[in-house]
């Protein structure tokens, strides 16, 4: 991140990492230095997180964000759902719930792709009008950007983001 920052100056980074299994120490050095965008993406509902993300824990993801905006309040945060695992949309709803009171910034829905057999089965494909309504939920619960459609992904319309949250912090 320093070295892009040296080289090209006006040049914004946003990272995705990992949750580095909740490892403060690891987070804070990804802060010092000083991404412009902070995104751990939050993938599913609690209720299918020990399918969707063996080995992650969703309690663990909330506190993520909890201390990067208690170490770095200034650093934008972001994170993405993908939907259509067997999610409910009032679970879609609580969960977005749970990323505001942590204060994320940014959120992404995407529909889930179903990559290989070794993967969850989909369950479903959602709508344009129910990315649409998720899209309007999210800004009113507080979210400086949304990004919501079937082919959203972490990394969409990443500039547009940017700007938007950048204009809104």
């Amino acid at each position: 991140i320093r070295e892009i920052h040296a080289r090209v100056p006006d040049c914004s980074v946003e990272v995705l990492v990992p949750d580095f299994q909740g490892n403060e120490e690891s987070i804070r050095a990804v802060l010092e230095a000083r991404p412009e965008i902070y995104n751990h993406n939050t993938e599913t509902v609690p209720r299918l997180y020990k399918k969707a993300r063996p080995g992650g824990r969703y309690p663990r993801v909330l506190d993520i964000f909890r201390f990067v905006k208690k170490t770095a309040p200034d650093i934008p945060t972001k994170t993405g759902i993908i939907l259509g695992m067997g999610e409910t949309i009032e679970e879609v709803k609580a969960t977005m719930r749970d990323l505001r009171s942590v204060d994320v910034d940014i959120l992404t829905l995407g529909q889930y792709l179903r990559p290989s057999d070794k993967h969850i089965r989909l369950d479903r494909y959602y709508t344009p009008e129910e990315f649409r309504h998720l899209y309007e939920v999210g800004m009113e619960m507080g979210f400086r950007h949304v990004e919501s459609g079937p082919l959203v992904r972490s990394s969409y319309h990443a500039w547009e983001q940017v700007q938007a949250a950048g204009a809104a912090l």
